[in-house]
């Protein structure tokens, strides 16, 4: 047991040392694929507004969360745009502060920011229509993602949605040494999902993104 405690240890310390020289620009977010940035936001776009509106069911716009925000890349783009309030949590402080120079005016609107890894963070509970968790799931355990997305159950308001969208592989566990983090296929993702007494209310790809990358799937929870 020792050991597991030794290299959970080691899974996070080592990706926040990865995190802390990346440069904070929306190239450094998305690991030199800026140029996938408005095909992503659009793509993310057209997905959230299936559920937002008024009347029975749907997602209200008071409040979203954005969950590895890093310099607040989808808040600004997407967030920010379709919620009155959008708080955001990210490991890297750096990050944070630049985000406060990055969203510019529009920054106003923003709660709270946050600096946590998403293993120790606690939402306030009933505060979200919306948890967004973008390309960060990877550099949680199982069982740490898990009991995140409990959490994020208890955070949202009535009509709340939790959405994932992150990369998947074709099967299995991918390790990825360089920003100590894991791929998993979407088998796996469902049955995390599952295992935090979320369901999933649909689900999609997101076109048009390079041939070499992983394929990116959108999944929407309550």
């Amino acid at each position: 047991m020792g050991d597991m405690l030794e290299d959970e240890a080691s899974f996070y310390s080592n990706a926040e040392d990865y995190w802390r020289e990346v440069p904070p620009t929306v190239d450094g977010m998305l690991g030199g694929y800026g140029s996938i940035s408005s095909i992503d936001i659009s793509g993310s776009r057209a997905f959230l507004k299936k559920f937002l509106g008024d009347g029975e069911g749907k997602t209200g716009t008071s409040c979203a969360l954005d969950c590895g925000a890093g310099i607040g890349r989808i808040t600004k783009r997407l967030l920010l745009p379709l919620f009155q309030t959008v708080d955001l949590v990210d490991v890297t402080q750096e990050f944070l502060d630049k985000a406060k120079s990055y969203l510019g005016s529009e920054g106003a609107r923003v709660g709270n920011y946050i600096c946590c890894g998403l293993q120790d963070f606690v939402p306030e509970a009933g505060r979200y229509d919306l948890i967004w968790i973008q390309w960060v799931i990877g550099h949680l355990t199982d069982d740490h993602l898990v009991d995140f997305l409990r959490r994020c159950g208890s955070a949202l308001r009535p009509g709340g949605l939790v959405v994932i969208k992150d990369n998947v592989s074709y099967e299995g566990v991918v390790p990825d040494q360089v920003d100590s983090s894991v791929c998993r296929d979407l088998g796996i993702v469902r049955s995390l999902v599952g295992r935090a007494g979320l369901r999933i209310v649909h689900e999609e790809q997101q076109m048009n993104l390079p041939k070499e990358i992983y394929q990116v799937h959108t999944l929407a929870l309550r």
